[in-house]
């Protein structure tokens, strides 16, 4: 099986060595994405809803670059900056992802200023 680069303009391309996602048969992973604006590089929101939406849509274009959607996903990682965060991002999440929900694993860390959220995923495509 051979793995392939997954590469989109419509998410950021980040300054560091990784792939934006990696396809291998079935399986696509998506590198953790960032709030920010695939055309500026600039960060989208001073909220963590408003982070974790613009996370999510970028998270969707690598997918859809590979040949998924959302509906592919069976696991997301979001890594927050701060626990009191997790209801509004919750709440963002929810509208953004819509149900069934992908299993999850929320996890808190250190990210640059200015950045309150990332989020990966796990797809399994068909065929």
């Amino acid at each position: 099986m051979t793995r392939t680069v997954i590469t989109t303009e419509n998410a950021p391309a980040l300054a560091a060595p990784l792939s934006q996602g990696i396809r291998k048969g079935p399986v696509l992973q998506v590198s953790g994405q960032l709030p920010l604006d695939p055309d500026t590089g600039e960060v989208v929101g001073t909220t963590v809803a408003e982070q974790t939406t613009q996370t999510l849509r970028n998270v969707t274009a690598v997918l859809k670059a590979g040949g998924a959607d959302l509906e592919d996903v069976v696991m997301l990682r979001v890594y927050l900056t701060d626990p009191a965060h997790l209801a509004e991002m919750n709440e963002a999440y929810a509208a953004a992802v819509g149900e069934p929900f992908p299993a999850r694993t929320t996890v808190y860390m250190r990210l640059p200023p200015g950045l309150l959220v990332e989020i990966d995923a796990l797809a399994v495509l068909e065929g």
